[in-house]
């Protein structure tokens, strides 16, 4: 394995020609910028970036790339958007809300999906405590899962009889982890509050039961064991820690809240891949790779993957607490280990393709929850959706893979009739479904939040 730091691999040297960039330049065409920088968040869904660096993908594209940790998402965000970073391991509503105009406002595209699940909430042992009671449990005494916000509610009102604000904290207010969190409070009668930005109110607070408020990921078990919030929403280690540290109990994961959930995506802002479409298809194609390293062979390669993620440069976690949801385990309360196989997923299921429909998920909770303050035709949704999820650019980089018999096409949709929208999906936690070419009809079907006519 190689070891990143934060030096610059060599430039690009006459060898190319005897590289496999070389031997398929010809057909894809030579990467017009060869030296890149990316960024990312120290959470194990960056996986795909890591990989691609340490088992020489990018290389073998002629792609010589940097990679570098961020503060938070801002900071990522606006070093792709000012060209400090040519791309970055990104939240999905980040391109989704930037191409909206919701916060900085710029053209940010993701031809890569970078993984399913992931997530978790975790609460701190008090609230665990109180929670507790209100959970069934099985023969063995253990809780039984999943864990709804039901359990929850009592605790939430007896804290608002009493005056007490019930705080908790997600990572970005067009986070994943902030619409996981809200659906989930949600769907047990607790709610998260709203968005007003046209009255310049973006607290999301509005009319809320608990409050949610950004704390960055790696901050979270320590802002939890202060007592400044009661329970967060988190990728993966910084569940698992709070179970390390003692301090906390993950209740539930986000596979349980909808089974193999998008998650991060790969971005990139559009004016890149214009100029440089070759080296767009190039880095998606070693993305791919590496995704496809990720999940092959059930996992086998997860140990070795945790072993690059514990180095400091990536995530800089103990390896035992990357491996507890890495290598297909998560432990909720302290010693129940369970078997989660599909807590993290990198390539099967069609992890990586960027689908329309995952995109309009997204904004159908930011217009549940006022983020967009007007009703928006279905036409809206999808027309945006296109404008940032680009299957386009993910289809040219996998048929040229299987077209070198490095990927094999059963393995990915397909591509003459994938329409870019995943069939109706009946997995959430409340029993809702999902049809992304009806988003207004799904945004109505809630019975917390805004829907058709409503405005704050």
């Amino acid at each position: 394995m190689k070891w990143l730091g934060t030096m610059k691999v060599a430039a690009i040297s006459i060898a190319i020609g005897l590289s496999s960039a070389g031997v398929h330049a010809q057909k894809l065409g030579y990467p017009e910028k060869e030296e890149l920088t990316f960024g990312f968040i120290k959470l194990t869904d960056m996986a795909p970036i890591a990989i691609a660096y340490e088992n020489g993908y990018f290389e073998d594209e002629g792609l010589y790339v940097t990679i570098e940790a961020q503060a938070n998402w801002k900071v990522l965000l606006d070093g792709v958007i000012d060209g400090r970073l040519d791309g970055a391991h990104m939240l999905a509503g980040q391109p989704i809300a930037a191409t909206m105009g919701f916060g900085t406002k710029a053209h940010i595209i993701t031809p890569f999906s970078m993984d399913l699940n992931g997530n978790g909430i975790t609460v701190s042992n008090e609230i665990w405590d109180q929670m507790k009671p209100n959970i069934p449990k099985m023969a063995d005494g253990r809780p039984v899962h999943p864990i709804k916000a039901d359990a929850l509610k009592p605790v939430v009102e007896k804290y608002k009889s009493e005056g007490k604000p019930f705080n908790m904290g997600m990572v970005f207010p067009v986070s994943t982890h902030n619409y996981e969190l809200r659906y989930w409070l949600a769907a047990g009668g607790i709610h998260p509050g709203y968005y007003a930005p046209h009255k310049g109110d973006i607290s999301g607070k509005l009319q809320a039961d608990a409050l949610l408020s950004v704390t960055p990921p790696p901050q979270m078990p320590a802002t939890l064991e202060a007592g400044t919030i009661y329970g967060y929403c988190v990728g993966e280690p910084w569940n698992q820690q709070a179970v390390f540290k003692g301090i906390g109990v993950p209740v539930i994961t986000d596979y349980e809240i909808w089974k193999n959930n998008p998650e991060k995506v790969f971005g990139i802002t559009a004016e890149f891949a214009e100029k440089y479409p070759n080296t767009t298809i190039r880095l998606t194609r070693a993305l791919i790779r590496a995704a496809m390293w990720l999940d092959a062979n059930d996992n086998a390669n997860r140990p070795a993957a945790v072993k690059v993620l514990s180095q400091p440069n990536y995530v800089g976690a103990d390896y035992e607490v990357i491996a507890n949801s890495m290598t297909g385990t998560f432990e909720y309360e302290k010693g129940d280990k369970r078997e989660v196989p599909d807590f993290n997923v990198f390539f099967r299921y069609n992890a990586t393709y960027p689908y329309y429909s995952d995109a309009i998920w997204y904004l159908t909770q930011m217009r549940r929850w006022g983020q967009i303050a007007d009703d928006k035709s279905d036409e809206w949704y999808k027309d945006l959706a296109k404008k940032v999820y680009r299957p386009d650019l993910y289809t040219k980089a996998a048929q040229s893979l299987i077209a070198e018999k490095l990927a094999d096409a059963k393995d990915f949709p397909d591509f003459d009739s994938e329409t870019g929208f995943k069939p109706v999906e009946s997995t959430f936690i409340d029993g809702i479904t999902y049809d992304g070419t009806k988003p207004n009809a799904y945004i109505d079907s809630f019975d917390i939040g805004l829907k058709t006519g409503q405005k704050l």
